[in-house]
């Protein structure tokens, strides 16, 4: 969340930055909470003060043996009014609190401005989409033609946005998972973390998920866990609460994990296939830096990502995304696109976004640069790197073969057993 401090001192500077997002976000009524409480806070101090006089003057009378019933009394309300001032001062710290968790980050002054996807900026592109000597499929024909995704069973299963993978598509899954952690921590310097695919509300909150977004969550039922809809939540509130040392930054952590997403507001938009489904395979990126080091993070985690394309020889374009795209909790958000040959279009397979202190003061994460020196928030990061069911769809249309069958990408062949192609099985 935002800093009540820098509102207070960049009150129209926040409100025009807010703007650029297309709304207001209540930061009149904000600021209005806070003045109230800072009067408050005053307050209370001044009666405390008076408190402490009284108590030091009974003290005098009682020495000098003097009645001191009266001034006890004086000294009892004086409490009272404390206790009611301390009371109210939490209530409006609490309405506060809750006012900071609904506005969501400042764009970074680099940001387009723009309403939607639209607007988003390309920042530069890498390969050739392949020029086909036949039309291409998409990766639904590909998968059901080869035998090798039911989707109709998995509906059977679980409903629709569900798939099934068997055989080949199964194995290159496992494949591309472990391609790209293993990239990742062998080549970049990632470390591999098991997160919990369950988590509480004060990590859904930590990473800005909750309350806003609660509607694109699961929930179990009389409980207070989440399933996690990236490891981006497990893995940066696993320092939550705590204050790192300077020398330790940054931290780049990376984890598979499934993913969980309701896609609420997804009504009527990729409803067949693997690009949006309510469960998915993701590797995540996480990190955490001292300030002065985001942006240059920003730009690393995104080449991390871009790797793994570039290692599967998938073409890909980097967009800057619009004010009116970016995050909840983003002030910069690169995506990355891989092309589909069906749709004759690139579409999002990793998101990278920098989040500066934003979700570190939610999660109260702190460093210190040395013993003396005063807590300071880090910057935290995160990057899809990538997505396993888009890489999976981007393989299956990008290296088609036109008598049906699928090129298996080079860097992918020792982890599938050194085989080739895919071709249709009769598994199942």
């Amino acid at each position: 969340m935002l800093d009540i401090r820098y509102i207070r001192e960049n009150t129209d500077k926040v409100k025009a930055s807010l703007l650029r997002r297309g709304g207001d976000y209540g930061i009149d009524k904000l600021t209005e909470l806070d003045k109230k409480r800072l009067g408050l806070v005053k307050k209370g101090e001044d009666l405390k003060r008076q408190k402490n006089e009284v108590s030091q003057l009974i003290g005098v009378r009682k020495k000098a043996g003097e009645d001191t019933t009266e001034i006890q009394g004086e000294s009892r309300k004086l409490g009272e009014k404390i206790e009611k001032t301390e009371i109210e001062t939490k209530r409006i710290a609490v309405s506060i609190r809750e006012a900071l968790l609904a506005i969501p980050n400042v764009p970074h002054e680099s940001v387009p401005f723009g309403e939607g996807d639209s607007d988003n900026v390309e920042v530069r592109k890498w390969g050739e989409p392949v020029d086909f000597d036949f039309l291409p499929k998409n990766h639904v024909e590909i998968g059901e033609g080869l035998n090798i995704l039911d989707f109709a069973r998995a509906a059977k299963l679980a409903g629709s946005r569900f798939s099934l993978s068997k055989g080949t598509a199964a194995a290159m899954e496992r494949a591309l998972i472990n391609f790209m952690v293993d990239t990742h921590t062998s080549e970049a310097g990632y470390v591999e973390i098991a997160p919990p695919y369950l988590v509480n509300s004060e990590a859904m909150t930590g990473t800005g998920q909750l309350p806003k977004f609660a509607e694109d969550l699961y929930k179990i039922e009389n409980t207070d866990y989440w399933l996690i809809p990236t490891s981006e939540v497990p893995l940066t509130n696993i320092f939550s609460n705590e204050i790192l040392l300077f020398e330790d930054l940054p931290i780049s952590m990376c984890s598979f994990t499934p993913c969980f997403r309701a896609e609420a507001g997804s009504y009527g938009r990729d409803t067949t296939g693997l690009i949006r489904q309510h469960q998915f395979n993701k590797v995540e990126l996480v990190k955490l830096v001292a300030p002065e080091d985001g942006e240059k993070q920003l730009e690393k985690i995104t080449e991390n990502a871009e790797d793994i394309l570039k290692k599967l020889n998938l073409p890909y374009r980097v967009v800057t995304l619009s004010t009116g795209d970016l995050g909840f909790s983003a002030t910069k958000t690169y995506d990355i696109e891989v092309w589909v040959p069906s749709q004759g279009k690139y579409r999002e397979i990793s998101s990278c976004s920098l989040f500066t202190d934003y979700q570190a003061r939610r999660m109260n994460i702190r460093f210190k640069r040395d013993k003396k020196a005063k807590p300071e928030y880090v910057y935290t990061l995160n990057g899809s790197g990538l997505a396993v069911g888009r890489t999976l769809v981007a393989i299956l249309e990008n290296y088609q073969n036109k008598n049906g069958t699928v090129t298996i990408p080079e860097v992918l062949q020792s982890y599938m057993g050194n085989i080739n192609t895919i071709e249709k099985t009769n598994i199942l």
